[in-house]
């Protein structure tokens, strides 16, 4: 059961969290303890913040030059309070399943094996019925006319569970272009780098971009933030109950014209009916 903030009732310490391998949570760390954390050695970062009307990635203490960083599109205030409100009352309605580092999460798309790239239909009745005049109002932006999302996953961060995403690039197999999430109910900072730095500014260190996004804003990332740039969610940006919902569209492959635009079709037929439920 959830209580107001988000929190579940089984969250007393007791319940065994869904970390696996390197993932971690403060579960993990009462478990475990953070000794193996701390003796790691600090690493030469350097921080850039992004500036969304630019579209420039600026040192923040201005001792770099600031560099064009595309790929990002934002959009703030893209749902209203009332909105909002209706949205995570909705989603709370339906069980939170345990994830990694803390999360929890709502699945709405396909069951996949992306190591064996194999897609099957599983459970999957496609999005919720909320999301139907989202993805309208997404289409109306001219990078999103032709956006066609056939999986949502939505996620519950909180302070109180240590959560966090590591950095990742998504795959590129099933999933498209654009990577669409809409922020709820508190504003963070999503971290993209690149470990092996960028030479081309004579920067050979990790570079990271902070992109700041605030509660109820909309965020694409396409081009090289989809590709080249991780993104995270840090411990430390989760500073309240949040809650994200990113929709994914189908790679080339599985739109007409692909090797396997049959089964894409298919999944966008279940995906666009917006009766969906959890899996």
């Amino acid at each position: 059961m959830m209580t107001q903030d988000g929190i579940s009732a089984t969250d007393s310490g007791a319940a065994l969290c869904a970390c696996k391998g390197i993932r971690r949570c403060l579960k993990c760390d009462i478990l475990k303890g953070t000794g193996k954390l701390e003796a790691k050695e600090p690493k030469i970062v350097h921080h850039f913040l992004y500036d969304p009307e630019t579209r420039m990635a600026n040192h923040k203490d201005a001792e770099a030059p600031s560099f064009p960083f595309p790929g990002v599109f934002l959009r703030e205030s893209f749902i209203s309070e009332e909105e909002e409100k209706k949205l995570i009352c909705t989603m709370d309605r339906d069980a939170w399943n345990e994830s990694q580092s803390g999360r929890r999460k709502q699945d709405f798309g396909p069951k996949v094996n992306f190591k064996k790239k194999k897609v099957r239909f599983g459970g999957f009745s496609g999005l919720p019925a909320l999301s139907q005049k989202l993805v309208l109002r997404m289409q109306q932006e001219p990078s999103l006319a032709d956006f066609q999302p056939v999986e949502q996953c939505n996620l519950d961060y909180h302070p109180q569970r240590g959560s966090a995403i590591d950095p990742h690039l998504d795959d590129s197999w099933l999933w498209g272009e654009r990577l669409v999430t809409i922020n709820m109910l508190s504003d963070t900072t999503l971290t993209m780098s690149v470990e092996q730095g960028l030479p081309e500014l004579g920067l050979a260190e990790e570079v990271q971009v902070a992109v700041c996004l605030p509660r109820r804003s909309l965020v694409v990332l396409y081009g090289e933030a989809r590709h080249r740039w991780k993104h995270a969610i840090r411990r430390d940006d989760v500073r309240g109950r949040r809650v994200c919902s990113t929709y994914r569209e189908l790679s080339a492959e599985f739109l007409p014209g692909g090797q396997q635009a049959e089964l894409g079709a298919q999944l966008l037929n279940i995906s666009l009916s917006f009766v969906g439920t959890p899996i």
